[in-house]
């Protein structure tokens, strides 16, 4: 069976990917900070579902982690495709304040994916086969007040996935965006009102993920109505878009 490289996988989204690649008996390599959590993980997804998973440590802050990740990964497996969760919702207020916050989640968000993203990438393209997903956020179909910082990693991500997905797709490597809107995980646990009553399960969103992944899509958001919400959001006129505040 394919195995699938999986990078942040203790996250909400994360997890609940995991059981949905692995209920469809994909073999998982498990990547994350937290070895404790990626444990269990594993065990329970091979238990349950008599897979083969496999974890490595692996912490986005450090120095050329992506690319001692891919080495360790490829000296094991072959494999099919990778899937990339990992990022940080930081404070707003000290992202605009504190030049070092926002470099940490430039970094955090923009800069360690695509040190994954260039080795396997590379990878993939000299085999002629494989797949790439990564999770992204509408957050970045246009820069608001409230995380402009966070807004500007995904949205840098998203063009860089683009140009990835026109330079592999002639050598029959496929890469998917994906853009969730509002997640129930630890990164909105704070959020009330509207914001609470619209955000999707991880488990709503594994789902989706799963199901463009084999329909090969190019760009998914998830829930499906905010690919309309940020349509909506992108046609306001920059001499309106400029005094709102949300």
């Amino acid at each position: 069976m394919a195995t699938i490289v999986m990078v942040g996988a203790t996250s909400g989204i994360g997890s609940a990917t995991a059981r949905e690649f692995a209920q469809a008996g994909y073999d998982l390599v498990l990547a994350g900070r937290n070895m404790e959590k990626l444990s269990r993980l594993g065990a329970d997804l091979g238990i349950r579902f008599g897979v083969r998973t496999e974890i490595i440590s692996y912490d986005a802050l450090l120095p050329e982690a992506g690319t001692r990740l891919y080495e360790q990964i490829v000296e094991r497996f072959d494999p099919d495709g990778l899937i990339i969760f990992h990022g940080a919702l930081p404070d707003p207020a000290e992202v605009n304040r504190d030049a070092s916050a926002a470099r940490e989640c430039m970094e955090v968000n923009f800069l360690s994916v695509v040190e994954l993203l260039v080795p396997f990438a590379n990878h993939f393209e000299e085999r002629m086969r494989g797949w790439i997903a990564v999770v992204g956020s509408v957050a970045g179909d246009r820069g608001r007040q409230s995380n402009y910082a966070y807004g500007a990693a995904k949205g840098g991500l998203a063009v860089y996935l683009q140009g990835l997905r026109n330079r592999l797709a002639p050598r029959g490597v496929h890469v998917l965006t994906v853009k969730p809107g509002l997640v129930d995980t630890d990164m909105t646990s704070g959020m009330e009102g509207l914001a609470r009553r619209i955000m999707a399960s991880p488990e709503r969103v594994a789902r989706d993920i799963y199901r463009a992944v084999r329909r090969r899509s190019n760009v998914v958001y998830t829930p499906f109505f905010w690919k309309y919400i940020m349509w909506i959001v992108r046609l306001i006129p920059e001499s309106l878009f400029k005094n709102m505040k949300f």
